[in-house]
């Protein structure tokens, strides 16, 4: 499987980093399938750190070794199991299952509203899964522990600098 990774710098070697940002998988090295997900990533980060320099690194991930090998959390879609996790990761809460590697769905702007609105009490858990189905929902491999970063093997990178596509 090919999975990218967007940012200002190319990554030949990913590390595991602990974010003081609370992110939807927790702490780690995110990844997508989707290509152009990944270039959006780095216009997110290239405008939080004022730079036009973008990097898309590209990944061979061996999933089927690392299902044999690591845990794996699979969210298939945007469900209770999947809310639940987000906001935890989100709140600082310590997972209920250890984990090397998380893949589902991205929580992108439409969709953290969702979630924050469910945070804040105003959704109700159902309400706010249907809301969530109606996004177009885009993936996200994150590789959380070191012996999860044995699998995602480096390709190549390309800048992609500026800040529209090119």
């Amino acid at each position: 499987m090919i999975v990218y990774h967007g940012s200002v710098v190319s990554v030949e070697n990913p590390q595991i980093l602990d974010s003081q940002r609370l992110l939807d998988f927790g702490a780690g090295f995110y990844t997508t399938t989707n290509r152009e997900q990944a270039v959006r990533w780095s216009q997110r980060v290239a405008a939080r750190r004022k730079t036009d320099t973008r990097y898309l690194s590209k990944y061979e991930f061996d999933i089927e070794k690392a299902e044999k090998e690591l845990q794996i959390l699979r969210f298939e879609e945007p469900d209770a199991a999947w809310l639940t996790f987000v906001c935890d990761n989100r709140a600082g809460r310590e997972p209920k299952q250890a984990y090397d590697i998380a893949i589902g769905p991205v929580a992108d702007d439409m969709v953290y509203t969702a979630v924050t609105l469910y945070e804040q009490g105003v959704l109700e858990l159902d309400e706010t899964i249907k809301r969530l189905k109606i996004q177009p929902l885009y993936d996200q491999v994150l590789f959380h522990t070191e012996k999860s970063l044995v699998f995602c093997k480096y390709v190549k990178h390309e800048e992609i600098g500026g800040k529209a596509d090119e």
